[in-house]
C-alpha cells in the first residue's frame, strides 16, 4: 500500500474512519465484536491477507491434519506478506481457537502488521504480550479442528459482519478494527487526517468550556477562523 497513506492511518481513530466511510455510503466496515487482545497504544495498519474457515467435518479434521505441510492454516501463516494484516473468518464462533501463540509468534517474526479474527485465540495472555497487534472476540482454548476447517487462503471473506477483500486496508486501534476498500484508501486517509485535526481543536475548545452547538459539527464561520489560527499555531 501507499506508504504515505499508511502513515496517515497510523494517526487517526477507527471512529473517525467510520464517519469518513459513512459519508461514502459504507455502513458495515467496522468488524463487530472484535477487540484487542491487549491494547498496544498504536494503530495496526496494513493490507488484508485472508483465511477462511468453514464448519469442520469430523473425518477431515483430526490432529493428523496439522502434520501436512500444505494445511491451509499453517500455509497461510507462512504466506502472509510482510506488512499485511491477516484477517480470519472464523464464522463469528469463538468456541474453538482460530490460532495460538506459536503460529502468531511466527506471523510476527515474518513481519506481519497484525492479525484479526472474529473467533478467539488460545494462549491469549501470551499473544497479548507480543509486540504485534492482535484482535479477537475472547480467549478460546479448544483447537480449531474441533469446530472449524481452514479451507481457503486469500479469498473474499466476511469477518464480524464486515466484507473483507484481499488487499483492503485494515486499521485497528485500541477500540476496534475497520476495513477500508483498497480503491478509496488514499482519499479516506486524507479526509480522516483533516477530520482528526478539527476534532483535536474541538476537544481543546470543549475542555475550555465551549458549547458544542455550532462547534461540532461546525456551523459557525467564527469557529472555522479559530480553527485556521489553531492549525497555524500547532503546525497541523
Amino acid at each position: 500500500m501507499n506508504e504515505a497513506t499508511r502513515q496517515k492511518l497510523m494517526g487517526v481513530s477507527v471512529a473517525t474512519l467510520a464517519t469518513a466511510l459513512y459519508k461514502r455510503g459504507l455502513r458495515n466496515q467496522v468488524i463487530q465484536e472484535v477487540h484487542p487482545v491487549a491494547p498496544k497504544g498504536r494503530n495496526m495498519v496494513g493490507p488484508a491477507f485472508t483465511l477462511r474457515y468453514m464448519p469442520a467435518r469430523e473425518d477431515r479434521n483430526q490432529l493428523a491434519e496439522f502434520r501436512k505441510p500444505d494445511h491451509p492454516q499453517r500455509a497461510a501463516i507462512e504466506a502472509c506478506p510482510s506488512g499485511h494484516v491477516m484477517v480470519i473468518d472464523s464464522r463469528k464462533d469463538p468456541r474453538a481457537a482460530s490460532a495460538g501463540d506459536i503460529l502468531i509468534t511466527r506471523l510476527m517474526v515474518r513481519g506481519a502488521a497484525g492479525i484479526v479474527t472474529d473467533g478467539g485465540f488460545r494462549d491469549a495472555a501470551t499473544i497479548g504480550g507480543l509486540d504485534m497487534p492482535a484482535y479477537h472476540t475472547r480467549p478460546s482454548s479448544p483447537t480449531n479442528l474441533t469446530l472449524h476447517e481452514a479451507i481457503e487462503i486469500n479469498g473474499p471473506i466476511g469477518c464480524g459482519d464486515s466484507p473483507v477483500f484481499p488487499g483492503d486496508v485494515i486499521v485497528g486501534d485500541d477500540d476496534c478494527v475497520i476495513v477500508i476498500p483498497a480503491d478509496i484508501a488514499d482519499e479516506v486517509a486524507d479526509e480522516a487526517v483533516e477530520m482528526t485535526a478539527y476534532e483535536d481543536f474541538v476537544i481543546e475548545r470543549v475542555r475550555e468550556g465551549e458549547t458544542i452547538i455550532g462547534l461540532y459539527p461546525c456551523t459557525k464561520d467564527e469557529h472555522q477562523a479559530r480553527f485556521k489560527e489553531w492549525r497555524s499555531k500547532n503546525g497541523r
